[in-house]
């Protein structure tokens, strides 16, 4: 029987060079649930192209594991991790896939040793369904926050007596640390992460594609850029974020900010160079880009607005750094994320 006519459109070419504006690796914990897995890939899969070609553009995601052996659901769906375990900085954030508590227990220790790179790499680690029991066996939830259903609530009480339980939200962003207790809520957090990264629009798109009525948010509070850096412990860069995130829109010299910090202007740089491998210039304009990026995907405002808006002496040089820094103009960047077709 031939083809029906128009039936089929194929996607025009995929755009030159287009930087990832988000990276994510999966690991599949033994007895997984499909259901998060496949809400929340869903999800990143219609915001990574246009219509519903399903090409990693804008978004690119891998499945890894100790070993490429298949790993067994809970319903019995295998699925084979694509490569081994590499550097976790390769990606924006690293999720586990939990499920039966009876497979919890088969999770190999590589994938404890690999977690724990992560985090030593400053890669943000998400846990789904119990795959937040595996980030807390990794000893890295002490005393932080975690999503858990009702289920599993006495299970992760009894074992991880220094974890927080939270059973009355759908899922928690604490600094690094990102919990949610699975099911359809795994689609709320991955449209939470898409709308940081991607834009609301492209993060929306999703959910008309799969039907899903509405994005439900958690209470939290928006992780923003160098909130890891300010937790290291100098109370200069501590001092000196602060003041930088307070005056995006009007930066000043370095000296000030030095003397504003209460320290000089050689033993402010140190501290950067120590915690954060940058400059304090470099630090502060990173700040401003983010903040206009994030401008760019979710307001209407112009180039020269947010160039104006973000402290940047016009939009000539707003253009210049922004794409050293994210590899296209501003307006290619907003052009690019917003155009979302349908059809």
């Amino acid at each position: 029987m031939p083809a029906r006519q128009g039936a089929f459109r194929p996607p025009p070419p995929p755009p030159m060079a287009v930087r990832p504006d988000i990276r994510v690796a999966f690991i599949f914990a033994p007895d997984f649930t499909v259901l998060p897995f496949a809400g929340f890939i869903d999800a990143l899969r219609h915001a990574a192209d246009e219509a519903d070609w399903s090409r990693q553009i804008y978004c690119r995601w891998s499945c890894v594991g100790p070993s490429t052996a298949p790993v067994r659901s809970s319903c019995g769906i295998e699925v084979r991790p694509w490569e081994l375990f590499a550097d976790p900085a390769d990606f924006d954030y690293v999720v586990v896939i939990g499920g039966l508590m009876s497979g919890f227990h088969r999770i190999p220790g590589e994938t404890f040793e690999y977690l724990r790179l992560a985090d030593a790499r400053g890669v943000p680690l998400v846990g789904l369904c119990t795959g937040s029991f595996a980030l807390a066996e990794a000893g890295l939830m002490d005393g932080r926050r975690c999503a858990v259903h009702a289920r599993h609530l006495q299970d992760l009480i009894d074992l991880y007596p220094l974890v927080i339980p939270v059973s009355d939200e759908i899922y928690v962003l604490e600094d690094d640390r990102i919990t949610c207790p699975g099911g359809t809520a795994a689609i709320d957090l991955a449209v939470e992460l898409l709308i940081r990264h991607c834009g609301k629009a492209r993060a929306l798109k999703g959910l008309a594609q799969m039907v899903v009525d509405q994005h439900r948010e958690a209470h939290h509070k928006a992780r923003r850029m160098f909130d890891d850096v300010k937790a290291c412990g100098d109370w200069r860069v501590k001092r000196a974020i602060d003041l930088m995130q307070e005056k995006l829109a009007e930066p000043y010299s370095i000296e000030r900010l030095a003397a504003r910090v209460g320290t000089s202007v050689r033993q402010l740089e140190r501290s950067f160079a120590q915690h954060a491998r940058l400059t304090p210039a470099a630090a502060w304009r990173g700040l401003r880009l983010d903040h206009a990026r994030w401008r760019l995907l979710n307001t209407t405002r112009t180039i020269t607005q947010i160039a104006d808006e973000c402290g940047f002496a016009d939009s000539s040089h707003f253009t210049r750094c922004f794409k050293d820094s994210f590899g296209e103009p501003p307006h290619a960047y907003r052009q690019r994320r917003h155009r979302v077709d349908l059809s």
